[in-house]
């Protein structure tokens, strides 16, 4: 099993922040263009509750498409969310998003646990591919952050790190 973590701070109110992360509706703004994302479950408009079940197609790999389950397992207004996969191309796939108000802004925090289907070759297959490509998405996103909503003048370089367990 692997764990990524990331940490991104954002220079707006913990509102904003809040109403953009809980629209599964920005899932797709969110995510790389090369890879498809396109919510199937007609849930766009609404706001994440738990127990929301969320389907869409992407195609992470050379164009391939994919059908991706995830449930919203836990919701605490404007602390967190968890959503898990319940079918997809992970064996395991739990994501928890936190946030928390900090002095001028809301620091924003990515777990995500996640084991690969094949046993004898997932750390060969996380190391040449999916690694860098999880990196990339997440890296995706913290520009588009950014870009949405500014950015820290003391800013370090994205947090993002993966680490087998």
């Amino acid at each position: 099993m692997y764990i990524l973590k990331t940490d991104q701070f954002l220079p707006v109110s913990i509102d904003e922040v809040w109403d953009f992360i809980s629209s599964p509706h920005n899932l797709s703004k969110i995510t790389p263009d090369y890879m498809e994302f396109q919510i199937t479950s007609g849930f766009e408009d609404q706001r994440m509750y738990e127990g929301m079940i969320i389907t869409y197609k992407v195609k992470p790999i050379l164009g391939i498409p994919l059908n991706w389950v995830t449930e919203i397992t836990h919701v605490e207004d404007r602390k967190y969310f968890v959503d898990e996969q319940r079918f997809g191309p992970y064996k395991f796939w739990h994501h928890k998003h936190f946030l928390k108000e900090v002095d001028g802004g809301v620091l924003m925090s990515d777990q995500v646990h996640y084991d690969l289907p094949l046993v004898f070759f997932s750390s060969l297959v996380n190391n040449i591919m999916v690694k860098n490509q999880l990196i990339q998405i997440f890296t995706y996103r913290y520009n588009l952050l950014e870009k949405l909503f500014g950015k820290d003048k003391d800013a370090q370089s994205e947090k993002i790190n993966i680490i087998r367990i």
